[in-house]
């Protein structure tokens, strides 16, 4: 399952800029511009309602503040991690933060991939038993054989998670035919042609890519094989 990330900000071009960034990591964004609106999206539970694992909060906001907002969110899920994304750098700001529960705190303008970095780093903390990878929008939640794009569930056979999860584990790397059908071969029991292999790494494009006749993230290199690309 993709995380949700709940993101508290009420600068429109913030707001789409960060949700643009976060989608295309795969992640799902719900967003907030109000102190109220965000303790209670953050505080969501029972049956029906998609808890979010991560919040992003702006300490500015034009109704309450991100400090009153954290405290809250703390008091009610204690292990959700928090991180504040605000124009003020000072080390009162960031020591009122880290006071209030927050779990880091990142000064506007910020780099997109440390952004990343740190929340990726976040969720693996508050989340460490999880086995999740991530290729492009795609997640692949390993202890469930579950992968998901943009949020939504994408049905694979057994022999195409297979080849998914080979392509993932292998990122930037170039990964020959015969490694994936020696591959396919343990996992389904018989050898695997090469026009066979063809035919898999069609139907897998076909379900992961925006666009398979232009694919993405399952590269072809010519004369060596594939490789997968973020």
């Amino acid at each position: 399952m993709s995380d949700r990330i709940l993101l508290v900000e009420d600068d429109p071009l913030i707001i789409d800029s960060l949700s643009e960034l976060l989608n295309s990591e795969g992640y799902v964004v719900d967003t907030a511009s109000t102190q109220q609106r965000a303790i209670e999206l953050a505080t969501l539970t029972g049956p029906g309602s998609s808890p979010c694992d991560l919040v992003l909060m702006d300490v500015t906001l034009s109704a309450g503040n991100g400090f009153a907002a954290c405290a809250a969110i703390k008091q009610a899920r204690p292990d959700l991690p928090i991180i504040f994304l605000t124009a003020s750098d000072d080390e009162f700001n960031t020591v009122t933060g880290l006071t209030m529960g927050a779990d880091d705190y990142i000064a506007k303008p910020f780099r997109p991939r440390e952004l990343l970095a740190r929340i990726a780093a976040a969720l693996r903390r508050a989340h460490p038993q999880r086995s999740l990878l991530r290729l492009g929008t795609l997640t692949i939640d390993t202890d469930r054989a579950r992968v998901e794009k943009h949020g939504n569930e994408i049905v694979l056979s057994a022999l195409e998670y297979r080849l998914l999860l080979l392509f993932a584990q292998n990122k930037g790397k170039i990964v020959t035919r015969e490694a994936m059908r020696e591959a396919l071969w343990d996992d389904a029991g018989t050898y695997i042609e090469e026009n066979t292999l063809s035919v898999y790494i069609k139907r897998l494009r076909d379900k992961v890519e925006d666009d398979a006749s232009a694919p993405k993230l399952i590269q072809t290199v010519r004369g060596l094989g594939y490789k997968a690309c973020e």
